[in-house]
């Protein structure tokens, strides 16, 4: 019998790349945005908090189980910032970009290094004590000025050394192959099926 699982996003980049890489388990993948649930308030310290909130939130609005990530781009010369309020760092897409740009404005290259990181989540139910956790991480650096059209986020200044090009410029199969979020999602679907009691 299929499974269906609720994505704790209404994000549908993040429900595209679910439906590619789950598509070898017979799962449902559908949005928390078919249920009208209620956006979750993200008040974790830590990229596993706010994915467990994340996820929580869905499956006690749905009554189904729930996968959810939280992500973000740390950077060195920030001491980890923007982390996780890189989605709201100063608004948008382009606004947090040109905010990194200037904090950065002054950093030699070699101290420019940064990550991305993921944290996905999968909950049985709203109460499950026991969430499986996946994390995928992805190294590079921020250059000066973006690079690409590709991508979301901070992908025009996440360059990527082993393609010497941003994220932004890769295409899409390269960037899941590469990525943060592609690391955790092949992990978490490992995790899936291996404990398919789930």
């Amino acid at each position: 019998m299929t499974r269906r699982i609720v994505l704790a996003t209404g994000n549908t980049g993040k429900l595209k790349e679910m439906h590619e890489i789950f598509s070898i388990i017979d799962v449902d993948i559908v949005a928390q945005s078919e249920f009208d649930t209620p956006e979750a308030i993200e008040d974790g310290l830590s990229f596993v908090e706010n994915a467990i909130i994340k996820a929580r939130n869905a499956a006690a609005h749905t009554g189904l189980p729930a996968l959810s990530d939280d992500s973000g781009i740390e950077v060195d010369a920030l001491n980890g910032e923007p982390g996780i309020h890189s989605a709201r760092y100063a608004g948008d897409d382009e606004s947090n970009i040109q905010r990194l740009l200037r904090e950065l404005e002054s950093v030699v290259e070699e101290k420019r290094t940064a990550r991305f990181q993921c944290v996905m989540v999968y909950l049985r139910h709203a109460n499950d004590p026991v969430p499986v956790i996946a994390h995928g991480v992805w190294e590079g650096r921020i250059l000066r000025t973006t690079q690409g059209q590709g991508g979301f986020g901070y992908d025009p200044v996440f360059y990527v050394p082993e393609r010497r090009c941003s994220a932004a410029e890769l295409m899409a199969e390269d960037k899941n192959a590469l990525s943060h979020r592609g690391k955790a999602l092949r992990q978490m679907l490992e995790l899936l099926q291996t404990n398919s009691s789930n």
